[in-house]
Protein backbone atom coordinates (compact mmCIF):
# COMPACT_ATOMS: atom_id res chain seq x y z
CA UNK A 1 0.00 0.00 0.00
CA UNK A 2 1.08 3.57 -0.63
CA UNK A 3 1.11 6.29 2.04
CA UNK A 4 -2.09 7.65 0.47
CA UNK A 5 -3.72 4.24 0.83
CA UNK A 6 -2.83 4.03 4.52
CA UNK A 7 -4.26 7.49 5.16
CA UNK A 8 -7.36 6.71 3.14
CA UNK A 9 -7.85 3.50 5.11
CA UNK A 10 -7.46 5.39 8.40
CA UNK A 11 -10.09 7.93 7.30
CA UNK A 12 -12.49 5.17 6.31
CA UNK A 13 -12.10 3.25 9.57
CA UNK A 14 -12.23 6.38 11.72
CA UNK A 15 -14.28 9.03 9.87
CA UNK A 16 -13.86 11.43 12.84
CA UNK A 17 -10.15 11.60 12.01
CA UNK A 18 -10.65 12.63 8.40
CA UNK A 19 -10.22 16.37 9.16
CA UNK A 20 -6.85 15.54 10.73
CA UNK A 21 -5.35 13.66 7.78
CA UNK A 22 -3.35 16.72 6.67
CA UNK A 23 -1.81 17.11 10.14
CA UNK A 24 -0.89 13.41 10.11
CA UNK A 25 0.74 13.85 6.70
CA UNK A 26 2.73 16.81 8.02
CA UNK A 27 3.85 14.80 11.05
CA UNK A 28 5.01 11.95 8.81
CA UNK A 29 7.06 14.30 6.64
CA UNK A 30 8.74 15.93 9.63
CA UNK A 31 9.64 12.57 11.18
CA UNK A 32 10.91 11.17 7.88
CA UNK A 33 13.03 14.28 7.36
CA UNK A 34 14.56 13.77 10.81
CA UNK A 35 15.51 10.19 9.99
CA UNK A 36 16.74 11.04 6.49
CA UNK A 37 19.09 13.64 7.98
CA UNK A 38 20.53 11.16 10.46
CA UNK A 39 18.51 12.29 13.46
CA UNK A 40 16.48 10.38 16.01
CA UNK A 41 13.06 10.62 17.62
CA UNK A 42 12.39 10.87 21.35
CA UNK A 43 8.94 9.91 22.67
CA UNK A 44 7.32 10.87 25.96
CA UNK A 45 3.99 10.58 27.76
CA UNK A 46 2.43 9.85 31.15
CA UNK A 47 0.42 6.83 32.25
CA UNK A 48 -1.30 5.26 29.26
CA UNK A 49 0.46 7.76 27.03
CA UNK A 50 3.80 6.52 28.42
CA UNK A 51 2.76 3.07 27.23
CA UNK A 52 1.90 4.56 23.84
CA UNK A 53 5.33 6.22 23.71
CA UNK A 54 6.92 2.82 24.38
CA UNK A 55 4.62 1.15 21.85
CA UNK A 56 5.56 3.56 19.06
CA UNK A 57 9.24 3.07 19.80
CA UNK A 58 8.89 -0.69 19.76
CA UNK A 59 7.23 -0.60 16.35
CA UNK A 60 10.09 1.38 14.79
CA UNK A 61 13.08 -0.21 16.55
CA UNK A 62 12.38 -3.25 14.37
CA UNK A 63 10.33 -3.93 11.28
CA UNK A 64 6.64 -3.16 11.67
CA UNK A 65 4.54 -4.55 8.79
CA UNK A 66 7.10 -5.42 6.12
CA UNK A 67 10.20 -7.10 7.57
CA UNK A 68 13.43 -6.27 5.77
CA UNK A 69 17.04 -7.05 6.55
CA UNK A 70 19.67 -4.31 6.90
CA UNK A 71 21.75 -3.53 3.83
CA UNK A 72 24.62 -1.90 5.70
CA UNK A 73 25.88 -5.02 7.50
CA UNK A 74 27.61 -8.22 6.38
CA UNK A 75 25.04 -10.78 5.29
CA UNK A 76 25.88 -13.18 8.14
CA UNK A 77 24.78 -10.49 10.59
CA UNK A 78 22.00 -8.88 8.55
CA UNK A 79 20.14 -12.16 8.13
CA UNK A 80 19.44 -12.20 11.88
CA UNK A 81 18.34 -8.56 12.15
CA UNK A 82 15.60 -6.26 10.89
CA UNK A 83 15.70 -2.71 9.55
CA UNK A 84 15.12 -0.20 12.32
CA UNK A 85 14.91 3.49 13.10
CA UNK A 86 16.42 5.32 16.10
CA UNK A 87 13.59 6.00 18.54
CA UNK A 88 14.10 6.46 22.29
CA UNK A 89 11.14 6.26 24.72
CA UNK A 90 12.18 8.64 27.50
CA UNK A 91 9.95 6.94 30.06
CA UNK A 92 12.04 3.79 29.79
CA UNK A 93 15.10 5.55 31.20
CA UNK A 94 13.99 4.92 34.76
CA UNK A 95 17.37 5.25 36.50
CA UNK A 96 18.01 8.69 35.01
CA UNK A 97 14.38 9.78 35.36
CA UNK A 98 14.09 8.81 39.01
CA UNK A 99 17.56 10.12 39.91
CA UNK A 100 16.66 13.55 38.56
CA UNK A 101 13.17 13.42 40.11
CA UNK A 102 14.69 12.60 43.50
CA UNK A 103 17.16 15.52 43.37
CA UNK A 104 15.15 18.14 41.47
CA UNK A 105 11.60 19.09 40.52
CA UNK A 106 10.20 15.88 38.91
CA UNK A 107 8.04 17.91 36.53
CA UNK A 108 11.28 18.76 34.70
CA UNK A 109 12.53 15.15 34.40
CA UNK A 110 11.48 14.66 30.76
CA UNK A 111 12.90 18.10 29.94
CA UNK A 112 16.22 17.02 31.45
CA UNK A 113 16.28 13.90 29.27
CA UNK A 114 15.45 15.96 26.16
CA UNK A 115 18.28 18.31 27.08
CA UNK A 116 20.70 15.39 27.53
CA UNK A 117 19.74 13.37 24.46
CA UNK A 118 18.18 15.78 21.97
CA UNK A 119 20.14 17.41 19.18
CA UNK A 120 19.26 20.00 16.56
CA UNK A 121 17.20 18.28 13.87
CA UNK A 122 15.87 15.52 16.14
CA UNK A 123 12.15 15.11 16.80
CA UNK A 124 10.23 14.94 20.07
CA UNK A 125 6.90 13.14 19.90
CA UNK A 126 5.04 14.53 22.92
CA UNK A 127 1.84 12.75 23.99
CA UNK A 128 -0.65 14.33 26.40
CA UNK A 129 -4.37 13.58 26.18
CA UNK A 130 -5.20 16.85 27.95
CA UNK A 131 -2.38 18.88 26.45
CA UNK A 132 -1.82 20.29 29.93
CA UNK A 133 0.75 17.84 31.36
CA UNK A 134 3.44 20.15 32.70
CA UNK A 135 6.29 17.65 32.35
CA UNK A 136 5.40 17.09 28.68
CA UNK A 137 5.09 20.82 27.99
CA UNK A 138 8.43 21.53 29.67
CA UNK A 139 10.03 18.81 27.53
CA UNK A 140 8.54 20.44 24.43
CA UNK A 141 9.89 23.84 25.49
CA UNK A 142 13.40 22.45 25.85
CA UNK A 143 13.11 20.67 22.50
CA UNK A 144 12.17 23.93 20.79
CA UNK A 145 15.07 25.71 22.50
CA UNK A 146 17.38 23.03 21.08
CA UNK A 147 15.94 23.52 17.56
CA UNK A 148 14.25 20.15 17.50
CA UNK A 149 10.96 19.39 15.78
CA UNK A 150 8.04 18.87 18.18
CA UNK A 151 5.03 16.79 17.22
CA UNK A 152 2.10 16.53 19.61
CA UNK A 153 -0.62 13.95 20.08
CA UNK A 154 -3.44 15.35 22.19
CA UNK A 155 -7.17 15.65 22.70
CA UNK A 156 -9.79 18.02 21.42
CA UNK A 157 -8.18 21.40 22.21
CA UNK A 158 -4.50 20.46 22.37
CA UNK A 159 -4.22 22.44 25.59
CA UNK A 160 -0.95 24.25 26.30
CA UNK A 161 0.98 21.67 24.27
CA UNK A 162 -0.49 22.75 20.95
CA UNK A 163 1.29 26.11 20.90
CA UNK A 164 4.64 24.37 21.50
CA UNK A 165 4.35 22.00 18.54
CA UNK A 166 5.30 22.24 14.90
CA UNK A 167 2.34 19.93 14.31
CA UNK A 168 -0.20 18.89 16.94
CA UNK A 169 -2.74 16.20 16.08
CA UNK A 170 -5.72 17.03 18.30
CA UNK A 171 -8.25 14.23 18.10
CA UNK A 172 -11.97 15.06 18.46
CA UNK A 173 -12.51 13.64 21.96
CA UNK A 174 -12.31 14.84 25.56
CA UNK A 175 -12.35 11.56 27.52
CA UNK A 176 -8.91 10.08 28.09
CA UNK A 177 -9.58 6.51 27.01
CA UNK A 178 -11.34 7.63 23.84
CA UNK A 179 -8.47 9.97 22.99
CA UNK A 180 -6.01 7.11 23.47
CA UNK A 181 -8.04 4.87 21.16
CA UNK A 182 -7.63 7.45 18.40
CA UNK A 183 -3.95 7.90 19.23
CA UNK A 184 -3.32 4.18 18.71
CA UNK A 185 -4.85 4.27 15.23
CA UNK A 186 -2.89 7.41 14.35
CA UNK A 187 0.53 6.22 15.45
CA UNK A 188 0.08 2.83 13.83
CA UNK A 189 -0.61 4.70 10.59
CA UNK A 190 2.43 6.92 11.20
CA UNK A 191 4.57 3.81 11.66
CA UNK A 192 3.20 2.18 8.50
CA UNK A 193 3.98 5.21 6.35
CA UNK A 194 7.35 5.96 7.94
CA UNK A 195 8.46 2.36 7.42
CA UNK A 196 7.26 2.48 3.81
CA UNK A 197 9.06 5.77 3.15
CA UNK A 198 12.33 4.91 4.88
CA UNK A 199 12.77 1.32 3.82
CA UNK A 200 12.05 1.94 0.13
CA UNK A 201 14.69 4.66 -0.22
Amino acid sequence: MSPFDYLSDLGQRYPQLHPHIHAIQEAVQLIVTTFQQGGKMLTAGNGGSASDAEHISGELLKSFKNPQHPKDLPSNLAMHLQCALPVIPLGSLQAAYTAFSNDCDPQWAFAQLVYALGRKGDTLLAISTSGRSKNICYAAEVAKAKHMTVIGLSGNTGGDLKALCDVCICVPETETYKIQEFHLAIYHTLCLIIEERMHTM
